[in-house]
Order: C-alpha cells, then sequence, then structure tokens
C-alpha cells in the first residue's frame, strides 16, 4: 500500500523522508494525450529500483496512479486539434517515520503525482554544450538510480547560461560521463561510444532503448569511458544528448569548438511510434 498525493492539491507531509533526505526517486515520463513514450519502461525501472532502495511499490500500483493522472490531466495539455504533449513526473519516497536517516519500520510510501506542459523543443540543427566544474561522484550502490539526490546536477545547472543547452559532467579521472539531464552517444569511425551504466548517476531510458535499436540494425556499439579528446578530436563524427522528454540532440558545439553534427540519429526516435 502507498499514499497518494496530488502536487496540484497539496504537498508531501513534513515529515516527508524525501523532502529531509532525499529518500527516495522520480520518473518523468513525455506523453500525448493518455499514451506515454517508453511507459513500460519507465514504470519497470521505477519498481525495480525501488526495490534497489528497499521502497515497495507494486507495479499494478503504479499503472493505477498513472491511470488516474491521464484522466485528472491530459484534457489540460489538449491543443485546438485535440493533441496534447505533456510531462507526468512520478516522484516515490520511502514515506513518513523514523528519527534521523534510520527509517522506521512498517513504513507506507508516499508517492506524488504532477503534471507540466512539454518543455520547449531544442533545435533540431544541433545545440552549444559545455564541460561543467561541478564533477560527478556516483555511488556504485546507487549508480543509475533516478533517486531524489540531485544536488551535483543543481550545481551543474547553474552553469547553463546564454545560448548553452546543456553542462556536461565530468568524473574524478576527467572522463565525460552525462550532462545534467541527459546521456550522452558519441559517433567515431568505428561506430557508436556511450559512457557504461555503472558510471551513471542516471541510466536514461532512452539511452538503453537507442542502444538496443543501433544494435538490432547491426551497428557496433561501445560502452567505455569517454574522454574530451574523443570528443574534441578528428576522429568525432557526432556527439548527441539523449533524453526521453526531449528526445535525441545532436551538439553542434562543445567546449567552443565546432562538431559536426546533424539530425540523423533523431530519425530513428520518433515519439508516435513509442507510445502505450
Amino acid at each position: 500500500m502507498f499514499n497518494l498525493y496530488w502536487a496540484d492539491e497539496s504537498g508531501f507531509p513534513a515529515g516527508d523522508r524525501g523532502a529531509a533526505y532525499g529518500d527516495g526517486l522520480f520518473e518523468t515520463i513525455r506523453m500525448c494525450g493518455n499514451r506515454g513514450v517508453l511507459l513500460s519502461r519507465h514504470l519497470a525501472r521505477m519498481g525495480r529500483d525501488a526495490g534497489r532502495l528497499g521502497i515497495p511499490i507494486a507495479h499494478t500500483d503504479l499503472r493505477k496512479a498513472c491511470t488516474a493522472a491521464v484522466s485528472r490531466y491530459a484534457d489540460r495539455f489538449c491543443n485546438k486539434d485535440g493533441e496534447s504533449g505533456w510531462v507526468l513526473k512520478l516522484t516515490l519516497t520511502r514515506g513518513e517515520g523514523g528519527r534521523g536517516y534510520q527509517p522506521g519500520s512498517g513504513m507506507r510510501p508516499n508517492l506524488m503525482v504532477s503534471a507540466s506542459p512539454m518543455p520547449v523543443a531544442p533545435a533540431t540543427f544541433g545545440v552549444a554544450a559545455d564541460v561543467s566544474r561541478v564533477p560527478l561522484t556516483v555511488n556504485p550502490l546507487l549508480a543509475g538510480i533516478k533517486s531524489l539526490n540531485r544536488l551535483e546536477q543543481v550545481m551543474a545547472a547553474r552553469e547553463i547560461t546564454g545560448e548553452l543547452y546543456e553542462m556536461i559532467m565530468s568524473d574524478s579521472a576527467g572522463n565525460l560521463v552525462e550532462g545534467t539531464r541527459t546521456n550522452l552517444l558519441l559517433k567515431g569511425p568505428g561506430g557508436w561510444v556511450t559512457p557504461p551504466a555503472k558510471s551513471l548517476a542516471v541510466a536514461g531510458i532512452l539511452r538503453q532503448w537507442v542502444l538496443e535499436k543501433l544494435r538490432a540494425k547491426g551497428e557496433v556499439v561501445e560502452e567505455r569511458a569517454v574522454s574530451m579528446a574523443d570528443v574534441l578530436g578528428a576522429h568525432c563524427q557526432g556527439l548527441y544528448l539523449l533524453n526521453s522528454v526531449i528526445g535525441v540532440v545532436p551538439v553542434r558545439s562543445f567546449a567552443g569548438q565546432d562538431l559536426p553534427a546533424d539530425d540523423g540519429l533523431a530519425t530513428i526516435f520518433n515519439p508516435l511510434e513509442l507510445l502505450e
């Protein structure tokens, strides 16, 4: 069992552990009317990662919450043609209870459901990105989980100014890991390269889907560390940002240097073909 909250009615209780300690996780899902892009994968990840954190939530309960959210929010975002694009956010916390960091026994999880309009679409010809001064540290126990602990990303996102669309964060060795809200995919002469999932703060839903799609087409995909030289060197054939809400975004300028950019990879990501 869990407690359901609607963001447009009230917030979590004052003692919620998500607000106090970041003790929880979230999903943001691109919606079109009453269907969601890669919806099953989003819900499966939330259930799987909630299990890693020891927060009990049933897949059927997440499905019911999504169905209720569609009934509540979808019509609010319809345009004059009756079509709608919006973003559904599910925030799951361990609940309320316990003293200090130690959770209490028999706690009931809290699930907050909210909705917002789709963000402005990035330029199809490519965006500008730079390297963040904020290093990214990934705890192996939490690698890949879209947890509520996102302070490093918040600090890095504060560096986004002017024409910059994204800041790319690096690890302690200087390898490029991911953006504040995106995963990375690099095109080179030998195929595609992306940082391994174990190095990521968030292992994106679209990232995994694109990797599967490329491999199914017979493309070579390697998961390894990505260096600045890989991106800025002569062999780079393109750098892409991946996010299931904004899609596949080519980078035309990185750290002040022009990169080869086209929207070819974006053509394999048609949201209307991924709605469930």
